[in-house]
């Protein structure tokens, strides 16, 4: 058989690909173990690693002292070669996290705003928190290889907010657009429970997780659904707003919470679900019973999720991550009787951060797509 050109190219692409996942997934390392990880010839790896070292996506590491004779080369990836920015638009909260190309976070910035702010005023505080971001970790917007927003509501697969109830005047934004202005790369803008669900897979509760759901919850409530290790998304972006089903209880939830009557006078309707979990940790009949009534609610819904996709695990996040050693338990009281066989049920341990790092793992996914592209060519790194 004759190889054309095209295929030594895409074949020399190929083993550039292989190369370097198996630095990034075993490295440090030497010629001698890579050709051996990469199933390739010493020579052939040899030529590789010469042309990563020299597209800048691999670095040599200085000899070890002390050893005797001549050191062998070792070699990593550059991850500093690029970053990648994330971001989650909150109701209350507005933060920006910029990472390197293997998730250790340089940088992170919030900023508080009115849950009635506008989207002039949200976008404006938008920026503000971005440029914060960007000035910490010491880089401009042009060093971003991908950036990645989160936020409430239905969004379109080019990035326009569909549907949002939760925040003024942003139905119908194009927010991607939005961003694309201040930015080279690629913007992706996807549903803020998708990102918290990609954030638990990655380095939450659901590590390694291949089918869960993730129950946002606080003020509001949404859900993110993985299965098979990818985002259930849906057709139009829907998948896995149960709160729109009035047959379920996600609708009133929060006003249970909200509407405590043991609530000091002006609490926010963000710090409820906090001051209830707490009087009821210290023994209020009251508080435990709203919560006995919200963990209904809040099964319902999860319910129905359980019985369409049959998830391994579902992780409770958002507000509620506060509150498993008094909300675990009601949960699992009122979702077991509905489940054919009831999924384990954990609280997440991400805090307030889980859209944010959702964001910064699905940015870093568009990276290490384009770099493992095999009919593209290599990308470069931006620093």
């Amino acid at each position: 058989m004759t190889i054309r050109g095209g295929d030594t190219s895409r074949l020399r692409r190929i083993n550039l690909v292989t190369t370097l996942r198996t630095v990034r997934s075993q490295g440090p390392l030497g010629l001698t173990d890579l050709a051996k990880g990469a199933a390739l010839s010493r020579p052939t790896v040899e030529g590789l690693v010469e042309e990563l070292l020299a597209a800048g996506w691999l670095r040599e590491l200085p000899p070890e002292s002390g050893q005797m004779g001549r050191p062998a080369r070792l070699f990593a990836f550059h991850a500093t070669g690029g970053h990648v920015l994330g971001i989650d638009i909150g109701s209350y909260t507005l933060r920006a996290t910029v990472a390197d190309l293997e998730g250790a976070v340089v940088a992170a910035r919030d900023e508080q705003i009115a849950a009635t702010a506008g989207r002039a005023e949200r976008l404006a505080g938008l920026r503000t928190v971005i440029a914060a971001a960007l000035e910490a970790a010491g880089l401009t917007a042009d060093r971003i290889a991908a950036v990645c927003v989160g936020t409430t509501g239905v969004v379109t697969a080019e990035g326009v907010v569909k549907l949002s109830v939760a925040l003024p005047e942003w139905t119908g934004l194009d927010l991607a657009g939005e961003l694309r202005a201040s930015f080279d790369c690629p913007v992706l803008v996807e549903n803020d429970c998708n990102l918290a669900a990609l954030a638990e897979r990655w380095r939450g509760q659901a590590h390694s997780v291949d089918d869960l759901v993730f129950v946002l919850s606080g003020v509001r409530t949404g859900a993110g659904i993985v299965v098979g290790g990818k985002l259930l998304k849906g057709a139009r972006g829907g998948a896995g707003e149960i709160g729109a089903l009035p047959l379920v209880g996600w609708h009133r939830a929060p006003v249970h919470l909200t509407g405590f009557q043991g609530l000091p006078p002006g609490t926010p309707p963000r710090d409820a679900a906090a001051q209830v979990f707490a009087a009821a940790r210290s023994g209020d009949p009251a508080a435990q019973w709203a919560i006995e009534q919200y963990a209904r609610d809040l099964a319902e819904g999860i319910a129905a999720l359980v019985l369409t996709v049959d998830p391994e695990l579902v992780v409770l996040g958002g507000g509620v991550s506060r509150s498993g050693d008094v909300l675990l338990a009601p949960v699992r009281r009122h979702l077991d009787p509905f489940c054919l066989e009831p999924p384990v049920v954990v609280v997440s341990d991400l805090g307030e951060q889980a859209v944010v790092l959702g964001a910064v793992r699905r940015a870093l996914d568009h990276v290490d797509a384009r770099l493992y592209d095999f009919d593209a060519p290599l990308p470069k790194p931006l620093s």
